[in-house]
């Protein structure tokens, strides 16, 4: 290989290294196929398990799975199944991890039946609304929830489409948790199964 070409295949080593680094790191797989209990930290009642394929919740009060690791900017991919009367959500930079909540952190709801609507699936509750009467819902099928938040800006796609977009600044880091909660008045809630969950920092 001649000096041209050698500079060459350096220059281009160089471009796909500089287009790696400005597309972010690499994915982190926490939840795959049911796959990965053991990288989450609980907090909580609620029956977390490995059932057909997924992580499984469907009973207790409520509770969590918590990464072990905290993120500032990032991005999720996660496949999910709900039914309609799923309490769940992906909460992000928990200020507390021992105790999640949209106070504590940015809740990207899933829950169809949510008593105030405009904070239902798709939304962040407290910080973007969704429209009423709804019209993104989870319940019945496999969701994929893409979230991105970087600096003060958050974006939301449920399924490939865009349900919310914000700028907060109220939350730069924290590990992020999934959640199965009570229903409608501490009614026992739907079934939550996580398939798929990654998360890669930007």
């Amino acid at each position: 290989m001649n000096a041209f070409a050698i500079t060459s295949s350096l220059v281009a080593a160089a471009a796909l290294a500089a287009c790696a680094h400005m597309n972010g790191g690499d994915w982190v797989t926490l939840v795959d196929g049911g796959q990965g209990l053991e990288n989450w930290n609980r907090t909580g009642d609620a029956n977390w398990r490995v059932a057909d394929g997924a992580i499984v919740a469907d009973a207790g009060k409520g509770g969590f799975l918590v990464s072990k690791t905290a993120y500032g900017d990032f991005e999720i991919r996660a496949e999910f199944w709900a039914e309609t009367d799923t309490n769940s959500g992906i909460f992000l930079r928990c200020a507390d991890p021992a105790k999640p909540g949209s106070g504590t952190c940015y809740e990207v709801n899933i829950w169809d039946i949510r008593p105030e609507p405009k904070y239902a699936t798709g939304a962040i509750v407290d910080v973007a609304a969704v429209p009423v009467p709804l019209v993104y819902k989870a319940g019945g099928r496999w969701n994929t929830y893409e979230i991105t938040a970087k600096g003060t800006e958050l974006t939301v796609r449920l399924n490939g489409v865009v349900t919310v977009s914000a700028v907060d600044a109220k939350h730069a880091s924290g590990p992020f948790a999934l959640q199965y909660g009570a229903g409608v008045k501490d009614a026992r809630g739907g079934v939550i199964k996580w398939r798929k969950v990654q998360i890669r920092s930007l």
